[in-house]
């Protein structure tokens, strides 16, 4: 694996394998442009920056701008990647549903610093909304990798994808799920773990808590499977549709609203096949957001392997 790591151990934040990945795939392909909103450390779109200063365009703190500018840019043949934090991306709603949703302008949006993840910066600055924002838009792709393996093979897909797309990054490392084998499929769930107590619908960077803690569970006993969906837009309903029949409990796990998220798509698409299974949310539960270390945060709304498997736990025993 290219961040020397095994499957189950802690790799890269997936902002980072963005970055490595945005700047190598800049060399292969000149059509590649990068605008960031005065953030290129954070969101690792440095590396381009350097290696392509005439294709990478620093504009400011000014995200509404840079939607309109990444808009006219993909118009002109050009492959825009639109670098900010995912709360201060996808705050400028109105600019991405005009600018970029309805025109099909193909941009790819870029949101970092998902999720109550990235700690002491609080509330303001934690996209915990952006997934049930971006899921509104018709046509509009909704990512979010979960390792350094899939981040490095979604941004090779998105070099060919027609049409919007929004990925979601992580700011803290994450464990390993994938090998060098995995192959990345557009819309289709990837399915880590099998089981027959239960399953979890994972997403990002919870996918690598989620497997530690199915890990754990299986030395006392309980079987649970991991169903990794970086395709929250479009979503795998057949993988629901078989689990859901295959399993009395269905769980998802992600570092957002449980409002709108996976843990709505998962519960519209039991809801419209009637899935027989019942469903169980792990996320943040309705609440904003604040100031911490990331550990103290995922420990408090229990997104950390220790808390998914409590959680799984007691609801499987019981």
């Amino acid at each position: 694996m290219s961040s020397g790591m095994n499957i189950g151990q802690l790799g890269n934040a997936t902002r980072a394998s963005f970055g490595e990945s945005l700047a190598s795939l800049g060399k292969e392909f000149k059509s590649i442009v990068v605008l960031d909103a005065d953030l290129s450390k954070s969101t690792k779109s440095e590396s381009f920056s350097k290696n392509a200063p005439e294709r990478f365009f620093q504009m400011g703190i000014q995200e509404a701008n840079m939607i309109g500018a990444a808009a006219g840019l993909a118009f002109s043949g050009k492959i825009p990647f639109l670098c900010s934090f995912g709360a201060f991306l996808t705050g400028r709603f109105d600019q991405i549903r005009v600018t970029i949703g309805y025109a099909q302008a193909n941009v790819r949006l870029v949101g970092t610093h998902a999720g109550v993840g990235i700690g002491e910066d609080g509330c303001s600055q934690m996209a915990l909304e952006d997934l049930a924002c971006m899921r509104t838009l018709p046509g509009m792709a909704v990512l979010q990798p979960a390792d350094d393996i899939e981040t490095k093979a979604m941004m090779r897909y998105l070099i060919d994808h027609e049409g919007p797309a929004y990925i979601r990054l992580t700011r803290q490392n994450v464990v390993n799920v994938h090998d060098t084998n995995y192959k990345f499929r557009f819309g289709k769930a990837d399915e880590i773990l099998d089981g027959k107590d239960a399953v979890v619908f994972a997403t990002g960077g919870l996918t690598g808590n989620a497997y530690t803690a199915i890990k754990n569970l299986e030395k006392e006993g309980i079987s649970v499977g991991l169903v990794n969906i970086h395709s929250v837009k479009p979503f795998d309903k057949e993988s629901v549709q078989k689990w859901s029949q295959k399993v009395k409990h269905v769980f998802t796990a992600e570092d957002h609203n449980v409002i709108g998220g996976l843990g709505g798509a998962v519960a519209e698409a039991m809801a419209e096949i009637g899935a027989p299974a019942k469903l169980h949310k792990i996320g943040v539960q309705d609440v904003y957001g604040e100031s911490g270390t990331p550990e103290a945060l995922y420990e408090k709304h229990g997104l950390d392997a220790h808390g998914i498997g409590r959680t799984l736990k007691s609801i499987l025993r019981n």
